[in-house]
Formats: C-alpha cells, sequence, structure tokens
C-alpha cells in the first residue's frame, strides 16, 4: 500500500491527463488523495494481525475520501478482498483469490464488462494470468503475471469506445485515450510486484 501510494503520486498527473481527455479530469489527484490517506491510517493503525485487516483499512478509507466512481470502485474491490483472507501472509492460491474477489466486486459494483473501456479490461486479464501463473509459480510469478496482464489490458483500451461511465458520453471521441481506471489498476498492480521483489530481496 505503500508502494501504492507513492507510485499514484508519481502518476498523478499523467492520471489526470487521461481523465480530462474522456473523464472528469479528478482521477489522479483523487487516487493520489486516497492512497495518501490509506497510509496515514496504516501508520495510526499499528500492526494489522492478517493481510484481510490491512484491505479492509484501505477500503473504508477510500470509500470515504476518494470521489467519483473510483471510490466506490475500489473500496468494493479491496472491500470483497479482505474477505478472502484472514492470514499474515499470502500463497499463491491466496493471491488469486484476492484478485477474483475484488474483480467481482468490481463488477458488482459498477456493471462492466471486459471490451467496454473500463478498469475491468485490465483487472479481468490479471485475474486470468495470475490463475495460470499460480499453477507453477510463486508468489512473486503471480504477481508479476497479474501486472503484466494488467498493464496490457491497460494499454488495449486506447483504441476502444467506451460505452460504460462518463467516457460513454463521448462515443466514438473515446478512441484513443487510455482508459483511466484502467492504468491506475495497472499502477496497483506494479506497486504490488515492485514491493514483494523488495521483501524477496
Amino acid at each position: 500500500m505503500r508502494q501504492a501510494a507513492s507510485d499514484l503520486k508519481a502518476g498523478r498527473d499523467e492520471l489526470t491527463e487521461l481523465d480530462r481527455r474522456i473523464g472528469d479530469g479528478d482521477h489522479g489527484s483523487n487516487m493520489d488523495r486516497g492512497f495518501t490517506a490509506v497510509v496515514a491510517k496504516l501508520d495510526d493503525a499499528g500492526s494489522p494481525e492478517t493481510v484481510g485487516q490491512v484491505l479492509k483499512l484501505v477500503a473504508t478509507t477510500l470509500m470515504s475520501t476518494v470521489g467519483g466512481a473510483s471510490g466506490p470502485l475500489y473500496g468494493t474491490a479491496f472491500l470483497r478482498a479482505s474477505k478472502v483472507v484472514d492470514r499474515a501472509t499470502v500463497d499463491p492460491a491466496c493471491l488469486v483469490s484476492l484478485a477474483e474477489a475484488a474483480t467481482e466486486g468490481i463488477v458488482a459494483r459498477g456493471r462492466a464488462h471486459v471490451g467496454e473501456k473500463t478498469m475491468i479490461d485490465a483487472w479481468q486479464p490479471a485475474v486470468e494470468a495470475a490463475e495460470q501463473a499460480a499453477g507453477s509459480g510463486d508468489v512473486l510469478d503471480v504477481l508479476r503475471a497479474a501486472a503484466e496482464a494488467a498493464e496490457a489490458g491497460a494499454v488495449a483500451t486506447i483504441p476502444l469506445v467506451a460505452t460504460k461511465g462518463r467516457a460513454s458520453y463521448l462515443g466514438e471521441r473515446s478512441a484513443g485515450t487510455e482508459d483511466p481506471g484502467a492504468r491506475s489498476t495497472a499502477m496497483l498492480l506494479a506497486a504490488a510486484v515492485t514491493a514483494a521483489e523488495e521483501v524477496a530481496g
């Protein structure tokens, strides 16, 4: 979460510019504000005992600090994920369960599907890649596979015409710009890889 906050702060202007083109122009500032608040809450919380407790704290913080659609969507994703892991560490199977639960939460909240130019275009391929990698890889392998798939999924939203959310109001004009939510999803998963690599040494 701390790595995500750092990366989202660094990527704030990029997310803002993407959202300025096809949305409200506030995705960068919203994500930066939300994850800055997450770090502050983690500092106040001391040392949560389980991964689920961390994810629940993230969920409630994002829901209360992030505006627009992103707060409820990411908040629901982290809340669903928090309910599938009640332990201090994760293994490959656990990571897959987390990713699946998060994605299911976003779909339930936003009613979006792959191909509609939303963050699901990054989340769904990430889940599928994680599922494949979990069969023979370790935690870092699963995270890397998910992050690479999310990156590819985000880039693949560029030519799409949005049919969900505010970007859908632009119709054909939404084509040619990467979806901000898919980009922030890719950033979050890339941050997870960076953090895991540091732990692994």
